[in-house]
């Protein structure tokens, strides 16, 4: 794929416009199709299939029957070598994929590019973790023998969002495959095709056909029918608290098992002694990165008022001075994704400004500087909030930091625990002490401790509270796709 082409507005070719059902692509029951955008300029570039509940049933049956003749029964090693294979197959598709993904969902492609090596770790991982499964024995009386295995839970749906595609998709589908699990996987409707491009690497990997489906669409008409579907055993959800409410109700019915992860408004504690220049780098890039739209983004600055002013007079400097533009040209900073998400950003900001917050640079709509177009909204940075303030306690999911003046360590800690969210928290600080004490008293499924995003796929991630529950990545990750068998026998 060639960018410049891609920018003038040439077709963009070699995309799956079908569901990826039974190992090949297939068109959507219905017929109807839909246009994918283009962030970065605000024009339709693609087009796919708008699937169906009966495409869903499909799904569903192709990998049910993969789960039940094949995939369970497959060696744990040789699942673990098609896995490895993908793993490779990714790395060698990794400049197509970074593309796609940068022109479906607006990222810079240096983010793109680190999604996709990502991703492809995300299968080497978990590869590795294949032949690792392994029970427990348990002490009973003598005449008696007592163990468990882990088994797979069965078929999985995967609900995944827009603003980390490949990433996501790569994070849940690679340990349900290691568990032995089928999957049908419904990517969001505003990126579908990272996706599919991976369902197909998948197949060449020599994934047996109906293990790996991907259903594009529409949540209510693809969506809803898979998380309720009655033969799914467990449904796996990244996106907002409503959504995941409702995914829980739908799954309630037929007591089918849910991991959900629902986003948060994490705090970054900025300590009077930090390393200056890392909390600096760190607090900008928790927040700004692929335009503020990441469930763990530190959009909340926690600072204790020693530091305040220098600080947050340097964050806005650097703020003032980055690169905006399409994400295909790499710039610092790129769109938002959608005009609705445009939308909703911009509610949050306009709102405050009335109520007088102090809006220190951005707030406002803009474009790309380069062709004027796009849908973009301004890095921006507000000055000191109530801590009841809507833009303290709401996730926005945009480039909106907040900030917070602490007096002290405790009133820090006060802070950072006061939200209903509580999936990550940052603490910046060189005193040990106070590092590992707040790391133990924030209310918060990971913390990052003089780094912001430290870790990778091995560290578990998931969240406390409004955040959700379940936690995916690292070797928690792939027990979230098993079920516990206990056997007790009588032997004398």
């Amino acid at each position: 794929m060639n960018i410049e082409d891609i920018l003038a507005g040439k077709p963009v070719e070699g995309l799956p416009t079908g569901h990826f059902v039974n190992g090949r692509l297939i068109p959507s029951n219905g017929g109807e199709m839909m246009e994918s955008f283009d962030p970065g300029r605000g024009v339709a570039f693609a087009e796919f299939s708008n699937g169906t509940a009966s495409d869903v049933d499909e799904a569903v049956e192709s990998a049910r029957a993969a789960f039940q003749t094949t995939w369970r029964k497959t060696p744990a090693a040789e699942r673990a070598q098609i896995l490895n294979k993908a793993a490779q197959l990714i790395r060698a598709n990794a400049e197509q994929l970074a593309i796609v993904e940068s022109l479906d969902c607006g990222k810079p492609l240096n983010e793109a590019q680190g999604d996709v090596r990502g991703a492809a770790r995300a299968f080497e991982y978990y590869a590795g973790a294949c032949d690792k499964l392994q029970g427990d024995t348990f002490p009973l009386p003598d005449g008696y023998l007592g163990y468990s295995t882990y088994e797979p839970v069965g078929v999985t749906a995967h609900i995944i969002p827009w603003n980390f595609p490949i990433s996501t998709t790569a994070r849940s589908l690679a340990p349900a495959l290691a568990a032995g699990c089928t999957v049908v996987a419904k990517p969001a409707e505003q990126t579908p095709f990272t996706a599919l491009l991976l369902a197909q690497l998948l197949s060449e990997a020599g994934l047996p056909q109906g293990v790996c489906n991907v259903i594009t669409g529409t949540g209510a008409n693809v969506g809803a029918p898979l998380v309720a579907h009655p033969d799914v055993d467990q449904v796996t959800f990244t996106g907002s608290v409503v959504t995941g409410q409702n995914v829980m109700r739908s799954a309630a019915d037929n007591v089918t098992r849910v991991v959900l992860e629902l986003g948060g408004k994490s705090p970054v504690v900025v300590l009077k002694d930090c390393n200056y220049e890392r909390a600096l780098d760190g607090v900008l890039g928790a927040i700004f990165e692929n335009a503020g739209q990441v469930c763990s983004a530190g959009s909340r600055l926690v600072i204790e008022r020693a530091i305040h002013d220098r600080f947050v007079e340097d964050l806005c400097s650097r703020t003032k001075a980055m690169s905006i533009g399409h994400g295909l040209r790499d710039p610092q900073f790129g769109p938002v994704n959608s005009p609705l998400q445009l939308e909703k950003i911009s509610g949050f900001v306009d709102r405050a400004r009335e109520r007088g917050a102090d809006i220190l640079t951005g707030g406002a709509v803009t474009t790309d500087p380069e062709t004027g177009q796009g849908w973009f909204y301004e890095p921006t940075i507000v000055g000191d909030c109530a801590r009841d303030d809507e833009l303290v306690q709401e996730e926005i999911f945009g480039p909106v930091l907040t900030v917070q003046i602490a007096d002290d360590v405790e009133h820090a800690l006060s802070l950072a625990n006061d939200s209903k969210y509580g999936l990550v928290a940052g603490i910046y600080t060189q005193d040990v002490s106070n590092a590992l004490s707040m790391a133990r008293d924030i209310d918060a499924g990971q913390i990052f401790i003089n780094e912001y995003f430290a870790g990778g796929i091995e560290v578990p991630f998931g969240g406390n509270k409004l955040s959700g529950f379940g936690r995916e990545k690292g070797l928690e990750g792939v027990k979230s796709y098993c079920k516990i068998k206990s056997v007790a026998a009588r032997i004398d």
